[in-house]
């Protein structure tokens, strides 16, 4: 079999993506959780007085809901699962103070992946995590990571690798773009980052295991002849191939049971007290109609006065009264993708 870089039609795009898959193949021991520690966690009950497999994956799971609800990247969601990980892997951890790492390792990702203007406060991911924690305990906490991880957290993860293997693909195939699911692989990998296990397979076989399966679904021998050469070039035995394609495999098709909560698609609706309604920030109520700007003919002075007095007493009832009944609708337009009700299954494979 061929070699990638020997194939006829590799382009200098495509020697440069490889070349950028073997930097990662070199770094990705680096940023990996320790295994002793995962193995630890794996054996621990759910009722000792540490982190069991079960908390542990509740908070990735609370991860991908507060990513969706601010509206940040894939990418974020991953690197706080991975500097989770590799915190978790190296202390022992009590589970009250699951939520605040949790939030830490979400903060500590978005700083990294996002743009400044994206990041959200810490007020905002306190009040929506709801992970009962001051701003000082989330400063202290993000302390004691930073120098347990010797502020590396621009890591290599299986997402890395998933986006290199697609493009790799597509660049030596003559497939439409279309047909090989970027976004269906994310989702699938969702999934497998909401089971510990998966913490301890490589990245770069984790990601080629997701590969290969969505590519026996397509039944492309082009795709599968290439898939194969993409991992000979990264140099994954069949031994590690067949033990973890046969887990993700299991993964998957529990995740596409009809067993499983699948979330809808409806609008988020928070049902609140009138208490909690009032301490809510003004702009998370239904926006109330506004006065009808006239857009025919000019408006006197008295006209124009009016309707700014209209405008301002409007303002004050929305400052200074909260919503009359319990029910408050939140319409998150702004943030793609929506929230979606939590459930265990985050996203439709």
């Amino acid at each position: 079999m061929k070699d990638l870089s020997a194939m006829d039609n590799t382009s200098n795009e495509a020697f440069r993506l490889l070349k950028q898959l073997s930097v990662h193949l070199e770094q990705e021991d680096k940023y990996q959780p320790r295994e002793k520690g995962l193995i630890l966690i794996e054996s621990t009950a759910e009722n000792d007085n540490t982190i069991c497999p079960k908390s542990r994956n509740l908070k990735v799971e609370d991860l991908w809901s507060l990513t969706n609800f601010f509206g940040l990247s894939m990418e974020t969601f991953v690197l706080a699962v991975n500097i989770l990980d590799r915190f978790l892997a190296i202390m022992k951890v009590k589970p009250k103070h699951l939520s605040c790492i949790s939030v830490c390792c979400f903060q500590l990702a978005a700083q990294v992946v996002e743009e400044d203007c994206d990041i959200p406060s810490i007020h905002d991911v306190i009040r929506i995590s709801q992970c009962k924690c001051t701003v000082s305990d989330i400063k202290r906490m993000e302390k004691i990571i930073s120098e347990k991880l010797h502020f590396e957290f621009k890591a290599t993860t299986a997402l890395t690798f998933l986006h290199l293997y697609h493009t790799i693909v597509l660049c030596h195939s003559s497939e439409r773009k279309e047909v090989l699911s970027l976004e269906k692989l994310e989702a699938q990998l969702k999934a497998c980052n909401c089971r510990l296990i998966f913490s301890k397979a490589k990245p770069s076989v984790l990601a080629l295991c997701l590969l290969t399966l969505e590519v026996e679904t397509l039944k492309s021998l082009e795709l599968f002849e290439i898939a194969l050469r993409v991992q000979k070039h990264s140099k994954v035995n069949d031994k590690d191939m067949l033990y973890w394609r046969e887990l993700v495999s299991k993964c998957l098709a529990d995740y596409s049971s009809p067993e499983c909560c699948k979330p809808d698609h409806k609008k988020l609706v928070w049902i609140v007290s009138r208490r909690t309604a009032q301490n809510l920030h003004n702009s998370y109520y239904s926006v109330p109609e506004l006065p009808t700007i006239p857009e025919y003919g000019y408006m006197n002075e008295s006209e124009s006065e009016d309707s700014c007095e209209d405008m301002s007493s409007g303002e004050d009832s929305l400052s200074s009264s909260p919503p009359s009944d319990l029910e408050v609708s939140f319409f998150f337009d702004d943030y793609k993708p929506k929230l979606k009700s939590r459930s265990r299954r985050l996203y439709p494979l």
